[in-house]
């Protein structure tokens, strides 16, 4: 966290360290009231903490498992979309919120029944959310991204890099960048018609047929 502090510093922006747990809610109310202190407001927000969590076929797995990653990765974002829109809508300017979704909200492989859940859940949350925030001019969106190159997904080792990249229409797995230029966009206005959508960037990976 420091280091994209300083990061965005050395671009020119202002940034600020707040350490909280986004599963629980007074962590999460202290992050956003922190924010308004630091900077008078909130306008944009995004939501990328999350978990892969234990993967383990549904017969194999523990509810405690299941409890963490629910707790993390549908429960946090929408933590923080309640705290941050209670801030958001009265100060009657417009704004946007994202999350981090994931392609497997509408896909899955073995093990991954609480993970596709959490993210399929957070799909269907923003729906409602878009419909409540739009009156006031917030927009409210997901970027639901593929295979990214990430330390999530290195840890299953380099040798399935290849095949997961000759799967995708583009020949390549996702960067980062990938994912974080979308998520920038969604919060420009060249952005301002879109609200309450999941947006799917997996340079084609799921494009379904034989390869």
């Amino acid at each position: 966290m420091a280091a994209t502090a300083k990061a965005v510093r050395a671009a020119g922006g202002e940034a600020t360290v707040v350490a909280g747990d986004v599963s629980n809610a007074d962590d999460v109310n202290m992050i956003i009231t922190r924010t308004v202190d630091e900077f008078g407001k909130v306008d944009h927000v995004f939501n990328n903490a999350g978990i892969q969590g234990v993967g383990a076929p549904i017969v194999d797995m523990a509810e405690a498992d299941f409890d963490e990653l629910i707790a993390i990765n549908l429960k946090g974002p929408w933590l923080m979309m309640r705290s941050a829109l209670r801030v958001m809508i009265p100060s009657g300017r417009p704004g946007a919120i994202v999350n981090t979704s994931s392609f497997l909200s509408t896909a899955a492989t073995v093990g991954t029944s609480a993970y596709s859940g959490s993210k399929a859940g957070l799909d269907a949350i923003i729906r409602a959310c878009a419909l409540e925030a739009g009156p006031h001019g917030i927009r409210i969106n997901n970027v639901n991204p593929g295979v990214i190159d990430t330390p999530m997904l290195r840890g299953h080792g380099d040798a399935i890099i290849p095949s997961l990249a000759a799967q995708a229409a583009l020949g390549r797995i996702g960067t980062p960048e990938d994912i974080a230029d979308v998520a920038v966009w969604l919060c420009t206005d060249e952005a301002r018609f879109i609200t309450g959508q999941s947006i799917l960037v997996d340079g084609g990976f799921t494009i379904p047929g034989p390869r």
